[in-house]
């Protein structure tokens, strides 16, 4: 026995699947949007970002942070004056400087561990690793203690977990719960 079939209910299936997929690769594609960035020379200063980060170049600078600047592309960006010296810090994408909920008010006192350069405008860089307020003791965890960058997923290590000076093993700051190692008040 042949059983008939609706021809309009197969249509109506088919287009819903349709659209559910197309809804779905949509959402697929957004993702590795966000997370990804291309790796290019900063206007000006011919610094590579994200990937500029060299382990051999890694120090720590104390200042005060002025001028935090959240561009729509490229890393959120502050000035960093020692006293002696200005370096411009390079964070992270702005979406995800945002997620660790990272203030950053003018004169803020803060240290910043990260791979340290000479920009070809003559001007000093460091690409953060992490940026710890004095005050507060507050440390927000950038990049993994090989540089790589936390917000494009799992790296090598989980945050927080290397000896650096947010690290619990170091005393003070700490890892949190937070993605990017956003730690707390402890001690």
């Amino acid at each position: 026995m042949i059983e008939a079939v609706n021809p309009g209910y197969g249509r109506a299936a088919r287009a819903a699947l349709l659209l559910n997929f197309f809804f779905l690769a949509l959402l697929l594609a957004a993702v590795p949007a966000r997370a990804e960035e291309k790796d290019a020379a900063l206007e000006g200063s011919g610094i590579h970002y994200p990937g500029g980060f060299d382990p051999n170049t890694v120090g720590e600078v104390k200042g005060k942070a002025y001028g935090l600047f959240r561009p729509d592309r490229g890393p959120v960006r502050f000035r960093l004056e020692t006293g002696r010296e200005t370096y411009t810090v390079l964070t992270s994408p702005a979406w995800f400087w945002n997620d660790l909920q990272a203030g950053l008010s003018d004169g803020t006192e803060v240290r910043v561990l990260g791979s340290k350069s000479l920009g070809k405008d003559m001007n000093l860089y460091i690409v953060a690793q992490e940026i710890r307020l004095a005050l507060s003791g507050q440390s927000f965890v950038l990049r993994d203690e090989e540089g790589f960058p936390l917000w494009k997923g799992a790296g090598s290590g989980q945050a927080g977990s290397r000896g650096g000076f947010g690290s619990p093993m170091r005393g003070g700051g700490g890892t949190g719960s937070r993605p990017g190692g956003m730690g707390g008040g402890r001690r």
